[in-house]
């Protein structure tokens, strides 16, 4: 497909196509990279590993439990709310 560069204030900007952009699973605001490779450019989604997401958490940075009372028990019967993030 061919298409043309645009002045966006002091950058060039290239508009994706909709399918195209749906194709590549990229979406308005998520993370890429881009590298340019000679005559080409590359655009990749940002991909998180558990490795690198673990190895960023600190002791200053670290959510701790948060006890809580909604008036009902919740599945581990602690009556403490625990947070998970799934990738």
């Amino acid at each position: 497909m061919q298409t043309h560069i645009a002045k966006w204030e002091n950058s060039l900007g290239v508009r994706i196509p909709k399918w195209m952009a749906e194709k590549a699973g990229l979406t308005e605001g998520i993370p890429i990279i881009l590298e340019a490779e000679k005559d080409i450019i590359v655009i990749r989604k940002k991909v998180y590993d558990l490795e690198t997401l673990l190895s960023q958490v600190t002791p200053h940075n670290i959510h701790v439990e948060i006890e809580y009372s909604s008036g009902r028990k919740n599945p581990t019967g602690t009556g403490l709310c625990q947070f998970f993030l799934f990738l």
